[in-house]
């Protein structure tokens, strides 16, 4: 077959094009001819130091803190305690009188009841199923429902409550319990580290943290003044629910029971110190009640402000020469204190040969007495040091 001169120069002219096809636009080639593609690609060796490791993720062994540590140590031996109790509610008219009295006299129908039902925290103290509570938890209950972190459920016998401390004893029909370890309130330090494990508003075995805030709030500061106990402050978030949990120290030992909120705090909580629960529940589960010593004073804290307050008042039975102390404003009549001869304006200097200077230092001691023995306390009397010796007396709950 001939070719034109013609067709011979577009055919050239195509052959030109389509070799520099290359260069001026894309060029489809067949898969053997495309170049081979190495993955992943290969690095140059003087590249490969500046690329950063990936950061493997941490073995669950080594995410473990003192917190966590604690909470696996205690947590098995903090309880869910459910109480209930049977009230009697009397209906009654606007003006609060007995309503169905005013028409039906003596015969009326019987007050209405239900039960009132309430959710606390609690720890095991011995394998064989002691525990311990607040007073406030189990009130009015003899028995209660409690619940062990494996989810088992038993019957708690409530075998003593004490309001002056608000402590409380459970027992449990188990063997092999786990326990908690008990530690030392009085070694605390403000500042350190506070856990707190306990079921607040039924979220059960609820672990927060915090620091000691504070050491020895008396019942008043706390807002409790019927209570006899020297408060630890936390700010480790303690919720309805929490009382009767242990506050744990770094070592997951339980230095106190978690019991009080007051309406008007911003996330303080306070705790009864171990030393006083432990004390309590032992007599509690010995013979079921509590002999709390009692003197019969009244006390207050003495600064420069009080000082010139009594000093002033024309009222006053007694002028105060220091603004520093424990002073006795009021003496119960027939108590173990006014018959040991103690006076309005005394400043209690020490107790039991202990120096006190806040009246929380005074309760404590008097609260280590013992009933019907010499307590030895040396007061300041205007400006003359006074040693008196009082036996203390069981202190009147009704009172």
């Amino acid at each position: 077959m001939s070719i034109s001169i013609k067709q011979l120069g577009v055919y050239l002219c195509f052959l030109i094009l389509g070799g520099s096809a290359g260069v001026m636009g894309s060029r489809h080639l067949t898969s053997e001819q495309k170049p081979a593609l190495e993955y992943p690609p290969v690095v140059p060796a003087a590249l490969q130091a500046q690329i950063p490791k990936p950061i493997p993720s941490p073995a669950p062994e080594t995410r473990i803190n003192f917190i966590a540590e604690a909470a696996q140590k205690v947590g098995p031996a903090v309880v869910r305690i459910d109480a209930s109790r049977t009230v009697s509610k009397e209906l009654t008219d606007p003006l609060g009188q007995p309503f169905f009295r005013r028409f039906f006299g003596e015969e009326a129908p019987p007050a209405q009841k239900r039960v009132q039902n309430g959710t606390g925290s609690g720890f095991i103290l011995s394998a064989d199923g002691r525990l311990i509570t607040n007073a406030h938890v189990v009130e009015g209950s003899d028995t209660v429902t409690v619940t062990l972190k494996d989810g088992r459920k038993l019957d708690g016998r409530v075998v003593g409550a004490d309001e002056v401390t608000d402590v409380a004893a459970i027992k449990i029909e188990a063997k092999d319990l786990p326990t908690v370890k008990l530690g030392n309130s009085e070694g605390l330090i403000p500042g350190e580290w506070a856990i707190a494990i306990g079921n607040p508003l039924g979220l059960d075995n609820t672990v927060t943290v915090g620091i000691i805030s504070a050491l020895g709030r008396s019942s008043n500061q706390v807002g409790v003044p019927d209570k006899r106990v020297s408060f630890i402050q936390t700010d480790a978030a303690i919720n309805p629910g929490n009382s009767g949990g242990p506050l744990l120290n770094a070592n997951g030992e339980v230095v106190g029971i978690n019991t009080a909120i007051r309406a008007d705090a911003q996330g303080l909580g306070f705790a009864i110190p171990i030393e006083t629960a432990e004390r309590v529940a032992q007599q509690l589960f010995s013979k079921g009640r509590v002999d709390h010593p009692f003197l019969g004073v009244q006390m207050l804290d003495l600064n420069a402000e009080l000082k010139d307050e009594i000093n002033q008042n024309s009222n006053s039975q007694f002028k105060l020469t220091s603004d520093r102390g424990v002073v006795v404003v009021r003496i119960v009549p027939e108590s173990p204190a006014a018959k040991a001869g103690f006076q309005p304006g005394d400043i209690i200097q020490s107790v039991g040969g202990k120096a006190v200077q806040k009246t929380a230092d005074v309760q404590q001691e008097v609260e280590r007495s013992q009933i019907g023995k010499v307590l030895v306390v040396k007061v300041l009397r205007v400006n003359k040091t006074v040693i008196l010796k009082v036996r203390p007396q069981a202190f009147p709950v009704n009172r």
